[in-house]
């Protein structure tokens, strides 16, 4: 029950480096967008909000058709990263982690700009009254200060990436060994004969895997809340 075969560590190996990789990727890009969500007033803020959001509400399977329409080697995008840079996403493991960084984007935004906006500004104003620049009064005030829910999100989004399946399968594939996954091989292996062993080790490792993140992003959230409030 306990003896993982090869081709099971595979599927957990490729799942972390994807997940890793996405979510490294996506943070950046959700700072940015958290930080614009929560503290700059625009036309067409709750349409982004809702763009950012989108992906919670869509079918997976609708990502992951409209991500092969743009990134497939026919694709708009696709096309054109092929005959121009090299670059393949589709039915690669760099697109499982495109996939799954799209999908986790939602979580990954939230909890950063929940800390964000929770950052009292008045600091921020005394720092750029004393002549810091805009981006030092970023990093020295409010991203270390939103750090603790900047991580809880990196966790989430970390959770999420592993257990993506119908964006992932849709834009890749389940090909072992390139982009089979731990949620890819238990729906292999739950329909193959006596897959069921294998398929309940998966289950296990995920299981584990989910617990571990949820508690890291509560961890996180609790010290966000302490170190604002100054405990």
């Amino acid at each position: 029950m306990f003896d993982i075969s090869p081709t099971e560590w595979s599927a957990i190996q490729l799942s972390l480096r994807v997940a890793a990789v996405a979510t490294l990727v996506a943070t950046p890009l959700g700072i940015a967008v958290a930080w614009l969500l929560a503290r700059r007033d625009f036309w067409g803020k709750s349409l982004l909000d809702a763009l950012v959001h989108l992906p919670l509400v869509l079918p997976p399977v609708v990502t992951g058709y409209l991500l092969l329409l743009t990134f497939g080697r026919r694709g708009l995008v696709g096309a054109w990263l092929a005959d121009h840079l090299g670059v393949v996403f589709a039915f690669r493991w760099t697109g499982a982690a495109l996939a799954c960084g799209i999908m986790a984007f939602p979580l990954l935004v939230r909890p950063i700009r929940l800390s964000i906006e929770a950052v009292d500004r008045r600091m921020e104003q005394a720092a750029a009254t004393l002549g810091a620049a805009p981006w030092r009064v970023f990093s020295t005030i409010t991203l270390r200060l939103a750090m603790p829910g900047v991580l809880a999100g990196m966790v989430l989004g970390f959770a999420k990436a592993i257990g993506e399946f119908g964006a992932t399968i849709t834009f890749v594939s389940n090909i072992p060994g390139e982009t089979q996954t731990i949620s890819s091989a238990v729906y292999s292996l739950i329909q193959t004969p006596d897959g069921d062993p294998a398929a309940m080790r998966l289950v296990a490792v995920s299981i584990v895997i989910a617990l571990a993140a949820l508690v890291a992003s509560e961890w996180f959230a609790r010290r966000a809340l302490q170190r604002l409030h100054g405990n």
